[in-house]
């Protein structure tokens, strides 16, 4: 990707990124602790990153209009028609997941 231009990388950042949330839009059943224990970030990190790099810029967006983006809803409509609780089995491999990191670092 060096060889693009900084205009052209950004956009095709920035498609891969749409392309991203559409693809976990289009896959609601995957829930956020699942992803959390596979790939360490899930839907609100991706928002929380959004904002981060609006700050970084000078913009402004809160992290609400942010997960709106994301989860392509407001977030308690997702979170009351998507979200599922958590298994046992999936807080202990989050648990052992935030452990393993925490001896990492």
């Amino acid at each position: 990707m060096e060889h693009l231009d900084h205009a052209t990388r950004t956009e095709l950042e920035a498609a891969a990124f749409r392309r991203l949330v559409k693809h976990l839009d289009d896959h609601k059943e995957v829930q956020n602790i699942d992803l959390m224990i596979l790939a360490d970030f899930c839907r609100n990190c991706l928002s929380k990153w959004l904002v981060s790099a609006a700050e970084e810029r000078g913009a402004e967006l809160d992290v609400e209009a942010a997960r709106e983006y994301v989860y392509g809803m407001p977030y308690a409509e997702w979170k009351k028609s998507h979200q599922q609780d958590a298994t046992p089995e999936q807080l202990a491999a989050f648990e052992a997941r935030q452990a393993k990191k925490q001896e990492q670092a």
